[in-house]
């Protein structure tokens, strides 16, 4: 059936910009065009900036995940589908958060947006709710946009190809696409958005996933299956340029570039991420049993060298958008499934990516078939591989210490390297089982909470002493789950986590690789300047519809030469080459950064709103600064006294382990409390972690209701000191 449905003209690509909003409201049902404003594009660029603004616009404090009002936001940039460029497919998904309470984003590739932009639209934004099943198609073809039925039976992975093959019509299978959520996302609140389209080399569909924050669990919420998009229209130029030559010209000194070093360097285009397994074991930065140890000699066996020689056989080209030859969305195909509803089916798998296959090392499980069975159904199921899996490990050793019991865990026994326990755990969350299973569904901070409660009934323990041992390896801040790196020898990615407005997750600030493996920040200034200039830069690469890996992880020759190699500035140079071949300007690598602190200060200011975004909100928990407990020290014990040693100046003579363990933790938390400080004076906040009115002003937020919000901020603040002042001169007046 036929709900709502509009005729349209399509918009022409101009400089990489249609200027045109889709808007969807489902509670109506009704669909709109609107032109999107040149302040909106001069202040937010797109992708990420474009989907802070639709969100900041069209929500307020009091929204939450599942409010009509909140808006699931999708938008590319830019540069988002120009083919004579390197990792071009990218878009975001930006959203008030399940797991955050407050303003979410993550990136995705595929073909989605790109056939988006060329059916018209810069983005797209869904309001409203429906106690329908409702899909979106927009049919660039026919120029029309409707809301219909949605398909039969939960398709998601399995059975795309049928979708696909019925929407494609008289053109080719390769230019539809769609995003949408499986059952997964209606039962948990990690729920993730997946990218769905046709690869003509591998013959069958693909994902790639909108993980962080619950995207996914938004899409369901308001009733809907997702967005189709059809558009036979030529890819080639597509963006109409300023200057094809220049874009043309620096795309293929990138492509020159990853040529020549990736093979010599990270093998992405053979192993794909799964080449950062041996990097980050080899280093002490896998994690293994939720993050208690950074390596395992049993990793060897999946090792990225093993998924290259035994997984990844087919040798093709696998970029995740044509022009990319980095190549690294790599697959594994004629897969039989052991577990699970499709137990005996032959699938074709995607990855596993480096920080699915963590997940898996994480529970101390070192075995392929485990990773890609797990990968599979988190993408059928639309689960974030990472909440999904640090969730679970935190469990793990939760039932571990004897804080959960198997009548707790509905008779599941939770044992380190137990794949079969695993599997089943996963099945009964993302089908929404009673209990345990659901409530492990809503993440690692409301499973604190949920344990404490039985714990404290069962142990004779009071629930705030139970919720403080639970809390130092609860690995989440701000309610999202850690991604796949053990941070506690990184001060600089202990900041990056803590720091990142949505919560800890790589893509904004990922600076192990320089601190932790090259040594490139040996100051706190290095690190301070690091927090600030990285996490700019790759909200850019957010914001113009770009793939971070040919930049980040292909290191240019030529940065060796220059006063900040891990900058990679001789790269970035091709990118100003992009920006202003396509626009027709002459913007410097400040102006980029420029454009990212705007947008970044919109979401700082989202989050204060939200009621966080202060300091407590940067706090991490303990394992992601130091060992928790005995046996985590002593696993490393001769390294822990020298860092006591050497870096710390303490004398550890005569101590006893439990004193050095109590030492090195007091040390660590005292760095990185010191590193706050630095830090926020490095980005224009006050020692709460608030921006001031300079740098408000600086950036053009100093209107009366960015103004309002920063001040309701500092009330907060206020108030809360008073009333811990309060108490505490209660407890003295007792004592």
């Amino acid at each position: 059936m036929k709900y709502a449905a509009v005729s349209y003209r399509r918009a022409v690509l101009e400089k990489g910009y249609t200027d045109r909003l889709l808007k969807i409201d489902l509670s109506t049902p009704a669909i709109t065009i609107e032109e999107i404003p040149e302040q909106t594009k001069s202040d937010y660029v797109g992708g990420r900036g474009y989907c802070l603004k639709l969100v900041y616009d069209g929500t307020n404090a009091a929204t939450r995940y599942d409010s009509p009002e909140n808006v699931l936001a999708l938008s590319g940039g830019p540069f988002c589908g120009e083919t004579s460029f390197v990792g071009t497919g990218k878009f975001i998904a930006g959203t008030i958060s399940p797991l955050t309470n407050t303003f979410c984003d993550s990136n995705v590739g595929g073909h989605f947006f790109p056939l988006v932009k060329l059916s018209g639209f810069d983005a797209i934004a869904v309001t409203g709710k429906t106690d329908k099943k409702l899909m979106v198609v927009i049919d660039a073809d026919a120029q029309e946009i409707s809301i219909i039925d949605a398909p039969d039976g939960d398709v998601t992975i399995h059975g795309a190809e049928g979708l696909i093959e019925q929407w494609k019509g008289d053109g080719k299978a390769a230019n539809v696409a769609f995003v949408t959520a499986g059952i997964g996302a209606h039962n948990t609140w990690f729920g993730c958005l997946n990218s769905v389209y046709y690869d003509s080399r591998r013959k069958r569909c693909r994902s790639k996933q909108a993980g962080r924050g619950g995207t996914g669990t938004v899409l369901t919420a308001k009733g809907m299956w997702g967005i189709l998009v059809k558009c036979n229209i030529s890819r080639g130029h597509a963006n109409h340029p300023a200057d094809h030559e220049k874009i043309y010209e620096a795309g293929h000194k990138l492509r020159d570039i990853i040529r020549e070093v990736d093979p010599q360097a990270m093998r992405l285009n053979n192993q794909g991420t799964t080449s950062l397994i041996d990097m980050m074991n080899d280093n002490e930065l896998l994690p293994v049993r939720n993050f208690q140890f950074g390596s395992n000699e049993r990793a060897k066996a999946v090792s990225g060298n093993v998924f290259e020689k035994e997984v990844f056989t087919q040798n093709m080209p696998d970029g995740c958008y044509p022009g990319c030859n980095l190549s690294c969305t790599k697959g594994c195909e004629s897969y039989v499934l052991k577990t699970g509803p499709f137990a005996g089916t032959q699938v074709g798998v995607d990855g596993p990516e480096y920080e699915t296959a963590a997940t898996a090392t994480n529970l101390g499980i070192f075995d392929i078939d485990y990773m890609l069975e797990y990968s599979w159904y988190c993408d059928q199921y639309s689960l974030d591989t990472i909440s999904a899996g640090v969730t679970m490990s935190f469990a793990y050793e939760a039932f571990e210490r004897m804080l959960l019991t198997e009548k707790d865990t509905n008779g599941l026994k939770l044992c380190w390297g137990d794949a079969r326990s695993a599997l089943e755990l996963l099945h009964r969350v993302a089908a929404g089982a009673p209990g345990f299973p659901k409530a492990l569904g809503y993440g690692v901070r409301y499973m604190k909470q949920w344990i404490a409660d039985r714990a404290a009934l069962r142990l004779g323990r009071s629930r705030e002493s139970i919720l403080q041992e639970l809390s130092q390896f609860a690995m989440e801040t701000k309610g999202l789950e850690f991604s796949m790196y053990i941070t506690r020898e990184s001060l600089a990615q202990q900041g990056g986590y803590g720091f990142a407005l949505k919560g800890p997750q790589h893509d904004e600030s990922w600076l192990i690789a320089i601190d932790q493996l090259r040594k490139e920040l040996p100051t706190f200034e290095d690190k301070a300047e690091a927090l600030m200039w990285f996490p700019l830069f790759r909200t850019w690469f957010n914001i113009v519809g770009l793939c971070k890996l040919p930049w980040i992880d292909v290191r240019n020759p030529k940065a060796k030469d220059t006063p900040f190699p891990a900058k990679n500035l001789p790269t970035v140079d091709y990118y100003l080459d992009l920006v202003n071949g396509t626009l027709g300007t002459e913007k410097t690598l400040d102006d980029l950064l420029l454009e990212s602190e705007r947008c970044y200060m919109l979401q700082k200011l989202i989050n204060l709103r939200q009621g966080f975004g202060t300091r407590p909100d940067d706090a991490i928990p303990l394992r992601a600064m130091a060992p928790v407990f005995i046996h985590e020290y002593l696993s490393r014990k001769n390294y822990y006294d020298t860092c006591l040693g050497d870096a710390a100046g303490v004398a550890l003579d005569g101590a006893t382990n439990e004193k050095r363990l109590v030492l090195l933790q007091e040390y660590r938390k005292s760095q990185y409390e010191k590193l706050t400080e630095v830090v926020y004076q490095e980005k224009g906040y006050d020692r709460h972690g608030i921006p001031t009115d300079e740098k408000l002003k600086r950036l053009g937020f100093d209107k009366p209701e960015f103004m309002e919000i920063v001040r309701a901020a500092r009330k907060r603040v206020n108030e809360r000191a008073a009333a811990a002042e309060h108490a505490a001169q209660e407890t003295c007046a007792v004592n």
